[in-house]
């Protein structure tokens, strides 16, 4: 089985941030995850943090890490984030929740933010679905 390669490239004429990464490429062998778009919904079906987008976030994250786990990978395997977020909600108290949940990424996802006016659930302020890549194991 060949080895999964994995490069964060932040090309020479593009913006250089420490919260993102401009582009991924993927090459070899693995797999790839994909989570879809998670709230703030706790395993018991209660929404935690509403009209807090600090606390929402906090569990939108934990669900991903929960879902990401299931498959024996975490954030530093996470290529790509789409974040939802009301159109009200300031991106840097959402920031703010990541770093406090994720801490600051050796090696950040490519991330779209889009302002919505609104999302399926009402009480929820932010929606977050994932992409990750692990190299492939064998079955245990």
């Amino acid at each position: 089985m060949s080895k999964l390669f994995v490069k964060y490239c932040n090309p020479d004429g593009l913006f250089k941030s420490q919260a993102y990464s401009q582009m991924v490429t993927v090459s070899g062998s693995g797999k790839t995850i994909y989570i879809g778009g998670q709230n703030a919904i706790d395993a018991n079906g209660q929404l935690v943090g509403k009209g807090d987008l600090g606390k929402q976030t906090k569990q939108v994250l934990e669900n991903i890490k929960i879902a990401l786990a299931s498959e024996n990978a975490s954030f530093k395997d996470v290529i790509k984030l789409n974040i939802y977020l009301l159109d009200e909600c300031d991106p840097a108290e959402g920031f703010k929740a990541f770093v406090e949940s994720v801490g600051i990424m050796e090696k950040p996802p490519l991330i779209t933010v889009v302002k919505v006016a609104g999302l399926a659930n009402p009480e929820c302020l932010v929606e977050i679905e994932a992409i990750a890549v692990v190299e492939e194991r064998p079955e245990e």
